[in-house]
């Protein structure tokens, strides 16, 4: 009895870790924390309800959509080091079970958010379509899938406002834009770590499609702009979206020590550079989101 009742709770652990790796669990979670900034710079006073909806919803829908891309890339997964061992690569879940999940936590996740508002409910919806019917079927046609994953990458920043005050103006598209701007230098820094790999499959995901000073300058740019767009809240004309000095001399901070790292980059043109400019941008972006809430509630 007791190796019966073992097998299943083995089984049971084998099966959550598998959809875990379907629904690329840590990514969605990274997701749903950038729709709780944004909702919290919105709200002048917290609606639990919505906000459960927002972060149940946005979860739903980051996970059916990185499981739509890996049954699209079943087959291009299996030819990858980095991918190869996937649950549908591995078969441990089959295609069909696959979809039957995705749609599922589609469906599950839109209605989720059409329950905050319209609104929100259509962004998720443009973030599904993009990321699933466009990014990922252009990833091996060109790099230009990168500026298309961008949109959708860069909506889940600007969602909580739109979950919070059922508007889009400058507050949510200055949201948008810094997260879409910050995309560039951080997949492109992934890009080039895994330059060998993404080519067995013919992924064509570095702008010049090589590892060289043109591809380096144009991180160094995105990330220039990048830190131009964060500041811009410091200043009277994105509405309610305000920084304070101290706030924005943080975000500065943040924003010069990535771009040390993506110079570093460009002097170097080495695959440690490019890690370290990776690590330095989950760094970058989770700490901005952070200090721009500390910075309207506490006034850092």
């Amino acid at each position: 009895m007791n190796f019966e009742v073992t097998q299943k709770s083995q089984k049971f652990f084998l099966l959550i870790d598998n959809l875990k790796q379907l629904t690329k669990m840590r990514l969605a979670l990274s997701v749903v924390f950038s729709s709780l900034a944004g909702y919290l710079l919105a709200s002048d006073n917290i609606q639990i309800q919505n906000l459960f909806l927002l972060l149940a919803g946005g979860y739903l829908i980051v996970g059916a959509s990185n499981a739509y891309n890996q049954i699209l890339e079943k087959d291009l997964d299996f030819l990858m080091d980095r991918t190869k061992n996937r649950p549908l690569p591995g078969k441990r879940i089959s295609v069909s079970n696959a979809i039957f999940i995705a749609v599922i936590m589609t469906f599950l996740g839109l209605f989720l958010l059409y329950e905050i508002n319209y609104r929100t409910f259509i962004f998720g919806a443009i973030a599904v379509l993009l990321y699933v019917c466009f990014y990922t079927p252009l990833k091996t046609k060109t790099p230009l899938s990168v500026f298309i994953g961008a949109i959708p990458g860069a909506i889940p920043f600007m969602l909580g406002w739109v979950a919070f005050s059922n508007k889009f103006g400058i507050e949510p598209g200055v949201l948008f834009m810094i997260q879409f701007f910050w995309q560039f230098p951080h997949f492109w820094a992934i890009g080039w770590m895994l330059d060998d790999d993404y080519k067995k499959a013919g992924f064509k995901m570095l702008p010049t499609g090589r590892k060289d000073k043109s591809t380096a300058f144009l991180i160094v740019m995105y990330t220039v702009w990048m830190i131009i767009i964060s500041l811009l809240p410091l200043g009277s004309f994105t509405g309610e979206l305000n920084l304070s000095i101290s706030g924005a001399i943080i975000v500065l901070f943040l924003g010069i020590s990535m771009l040390y790292y993506a110079i570093d980059l460009m002097k170097k043109l080495s695959t440690i550079a490019a890690k370290k400019l990776m690590y330095a941008s989950v760094a970058y972006i989770t700490i901005l989101q952070l200090v721009y809430v500390l910075d309207k509630y506490f006034m850092i």
